[in-house]
């Protein structure tokens, strides 16, 4: 494969939905608060910063509860951050037949698109991948360009 092509998109009032309520989709959930999506998230139980985080934006609706096949219709995204890979893949394969772009966090050949590093100082927004094969690198890229970016702000 030659690589996934970087594409910023308006997440204004995109309907997403997240199926998982731990670590991983606590930071997720809170990114795309920042940009405006609308987001539900299902899972039997949630961390308590996405709790934290329900309880003051409007756009984030929580379900207790496990993924039901084919409850997917209208969404614009999904997000299968599950510890449960064969819910992962039931959500995969859903997405897939309705033409859902899907991301499975544990399963890069699972994804039509990455979560990149991403990193917002005034009028920047810089999203880095290192394409699914080293999150610990793209973290420090993203930790190094934010870094730089604030240098810059403050010259």
């Amino acid at each position: 494969m030659t690589g996934y092509f970087p594409l910023f998109i308006n997440m204004n009032h995109k309907n997403i939905r997240v199926f998982g309520g731990g670590k991983i989709a606590a930071r997720r959930v809170k990114v795309l608060l920042e940009f405006g999506a609308e987001l539900d998230v299902i899972a039997p139980e949630f961390t308590a910063e996405i709790e934290e985080l329900a309880a003051h934006h409007p756009g984030l609706k929580l379900h207790y509860r496990k993924y039901r096949p084919s409850e997917l219709t209208e969404e614009d995204f999904v997000l299968a951050v599950t510890n449960d890979e064969k819910a992962n893949a039931l959500i995969f394969r859903e997405c897939r037949h309705k033409g859902i772009p899907v991301n499975v966090a544990s399963d890069q050949e699972k994804c039509d698109f990455y979560f990149p590093g991403i990193v917002r100082q005034g009028e920047v927004t810089v999203g880095v991948t290192t394409g699914g094969s080293n999150h610990r690198k793209a973290a420090e890229v993203t930790e190094r360009i934010r870094r730089q970016l604030l240098e810059w702000e403050g010259a």
